[in-house]
């Protein structure tokens, strides 16, 4: 059925909408948090590993400002100082970029969970398509887009200018001290005003998150026709949902009709209910129900019993019990020992007086059902 461009998305997305948007590569997801994330664990990396950089950094000035004068006119001797230079410096950036790789790399994930899907690699034609971009470009989300970059334009500029008003006698102070000192504090300085700009960022991934967060749910949110749709496709239309269950019925009657013969005694209501029970001393705990039915099926049952000479025997209530509180294949309930096993026990004295072994005996009019196991018509 087509959907209705004129219904409302008002609805939650179902399980099987949000399975299908991550596999399709659509889940929510931050860039502000990611370069909040970044910036901010930069910083840090540079305020930890500053010391170690600054060294490294003045010990490649001291090796390249003090080199041997024969490197003015042998490229030998002057490739072997700028591999050692540039072994020394990536030796010492090395920690930081390890931390941003890592960073880069969990950051995206916790917002949105992990999710690698090859149908985002996919191209698609609206990426191309003119009428699609235009209308992106005057979406409620390249609104938002266009606010935030002003707002980190203005943010990250006032957090900068207060930062530089801020230690302006600290960099002054450098002119009058010793070249390795101001190195070392000009290193400290840019580190530390590198993770308050960095950290003013956070204010926009504050306001982006939930915004996200929102615009994912809110795209993925459905028309009541599509969730009708949905589960027709799910769950298969009524008609052929009642056709399969008819088929399993018919299965399983056949199934079962194939083990009445196995059966010791039928019981039945007579003319609406007939249980079948087997039991085997030796083999089973208590006796089983291999065969029930009700109507057309228990006549079916009772005709099956007497082409194979079971005894079939008319105990209303307790072939309503069986049928009502026995499974196809499960023991019966244990308040119904006593009523089964006088039943087994009056079948196998009837089979000893048709041997001529034992007088014909009498016919008990009534057995012992408890209560909560009885059944009504």
């Amino acid at each position: 059925m087509a959907e209705d461009s004129s219904q409302e998305k008002t609805e939650e997305p179902t399980t099987k909408r949000k399975e299908k948007a991550r596999e399709e590569g659509n889940v929510a997801r931050s860039k502000e948090l990611n370069t909040s994330a970044v910036l901010i664990v930069a910083a840090f990396s540079f305020i930890f590993f500053g010391p170690m950089l600054t060294r490294s950094f003045m010990a490649i000035m001291a090796l390249c400002f003090s080199f041997d004068p024969r490197a003015s006119w042998d490229d030998k001797i002057a490739g072997q100082y700028l591999n050692a230079s540039l072994f020394e410096a990536l030796l010492a950036i090395s920690p930081i970029l390890i931390m941003l790789i890592i960073v880069s790399l969990v950051a995206p994930i916790s917002l949105g969970g992990w999710n690698f899907s090859t149908k985002a690699l996919q191209p698609k034609g609206s990426r191309i398509n003119p009428l699609s971009g235009i209308k992106r470009m005057f979406s409620l989300n390249a609104l938002v887009e266009l606010a935030k970059s002003w707002a980190k334009v203005i943010i990250v500029c006032g957090v900068a200018v207060l930062v530089l008003i801020g230690l302006k006698n600290d960099f002054l102070s450098m002119v009058f001290q010793p070249t390795e000192n101001a190195i070392a504090h000009a290193a400290k300085i840019i580190a530390w005003s590198f993770l308050l700009i960095a950290s003013s960022t956070v204010i926009i991934a504050i306001v982006d998150i939930p915004f996200q967060v929102y615009s994912h749910a809110k795209k993925l949110r459905m028309t009541m026709q599509e969730i009708k749709d949905e589960y027709k496709n799910t769950e298969g239309k009524p008609e052929v949902k009642a056709k399969v269950r008819q088929l399993q019925r018919e299965m399983a009657n056949r199934r079962m009709m194939k083990d009445v013969p196995e059966a010791d005694v039928i019981i039945t209501n007579p003319t609406h209910y007939a249980v079948a029970l087997k039991y085997k001393p030796h083999e089973m705990p208590a006796p089983i129900m291999v065969a029930k039915g009700a109507d057309h099926v228990a006549f079916k049952i009772i005709e099956i019993g007497e082409e194979y000479k079971i005894p079939v025997l008319q105990i209303p209530a307790l072939a309503r019990s069986i049928y009502h509180n026995t499974e196809i294949g499960a023991e019966i309930p244990e308040g119904l020992y006593i009523a089964v096993a006088q039943v087994l026990a009056y079948i196998y004295q009837i089979d000893q007086w048709k041997r001529g072994q034992a007088q014909e005996p009498p016919r008990k009019p009534d057995y012992p059902i408890p209560d909560d196991l009885r059944a009504d018509e």
